[in-house]
């Protein structure tokens, strides 16, 4: 799993505007199209940037939220199909969120995603 790491990438897969949320996260996600390849490594097709906002707490907690999502993104990253951006964004209320929780609701928007964009590629 790679990450997004410039803005410009950030932006590209905020402006799509497809999402889906639950309590604590936001899943922001975007398929790049056949010829758009990732920067750097050939390695994994997923790619996944993390928004954690002031909001959420201060700096030792912003990052322990990151640390999970980390984990919980490289959990599930089997469930999205090849070639997906996406932008984990942390509600304030994932500060004091249980980590089970958490990996629930991780789950549940990755097998989200993986349904929508089956759904729209058969439609295409």
């Amino acid at each position: 799993m790679e990450r997004l790491k410039s803005h410009r990438e950030f932006v590209a897969v905020l402006r799509h505007r497809r999402r889906v949320s639950s309590h604590d996260i936001v899943l922001h996600y975007r398929m790049r199209a056949a010829g758009e390849r990732a920067h750097g490594n050939v390695g994994s097709d997923v790619r996944v940037g993390l928004a954690v906002s002031k909001a959420v707490g201060n700096a030792v907690t912003r990052n322990a939220v990151k640390r999970r999502f980390r984990v919980l993104a490289r959990r599930y990253e089997h469930e999205l199909p090849g070639q997906c951006d996406i932008v984990l964004r942390a509600k304030p209320s994932a500060a004091g969120a249980q980590f089970a929780s958490l990996d629930a609701q991780m789950a549940q928007l990755f097998r989200a995603v993986h349904t929508k964009t089956d759904q729209s590629a058969g439609q295409s």
